[in-house]
């Protein structure tokens, strides 16, 4: 039986955002109309706040004025096994840096023992991912630099990565129909 799922919205500098939790976790945070939005809402859940929402609202305030939180909120992105590793690297990229989705397929073939990880699947992984900016997909580019692939949208990317200061002297919008 599932837990109950409850969600609330929270007004940041780059648009509204929905979040979801379980009572316990944080379970989603998208920009309301982003790609895949509310992909792991169910049909049952009730608006209201808990405290994990207090705590991800309160990051996210530190995070928006520029500030480094050091706490983060209890998270629990639901995903098949593969998606949740891929997730799990981007949660250990640092703030103002990047990585592309080659090196996450690399550095998880690694951890495998294998010869090669689709940069693809890890793209599709990154997609997913269900709690924006707390699990940091924004910090993936392709090879190229381009910054291409943010569900959120790519004005939100680059302005994201501006907040943390990233290097973007390298990155470049992708040439039109190369997003994911």
């Amino acid at each position: 039986m599932n837990q109950m799922q409850y969600t609330t919205t929270y007004s940041s500098p780059l648009g509204e955002m929905l979040l979801s939790g379980d009572g316990e976790h944080l379970n989603g945070l998208w920009f309301l109309g982003q790609k895949y939005f509310g992909s792991t809402l169910e049909p049952g859940r009730q608006e209201g706040e808990i405290p994990v929402f207090q705590q991800a609202k309160r990051w996210l305030d530190l995070y928006f004025q520029g500030l480094v939180p050091d706490f983060m909120p209890p998270l629990a992105p639901q995903g098949s096994p593969f998606r949740r590793e891929v997730w799990d690297v981007l949660a250990q990229i640092p703030r103002g840096t990047v990585m592309t989705y080659g090196e996450i397929g690399a550095l998880l073939a690694k951890r495998r023992g294998t010869a090669a990880m689709s940069a693809q699947a890890v793209g599709g992984a990154v997609g997913h991912n269900p709690i924006s900016i707390l699990i940091p997909c924004h910090r993936v580019v392709g090879s190229s630099g381009s910054l291409t692939g943010y569900a959120g949208g790519l004005d939100r990317k680059v302005k994201l990565l501006e907040l943390e200061k990233a290097d973007t002297a390298h990155l470049h919008l992708p040439k039109k129909g190369t997003a994911l």
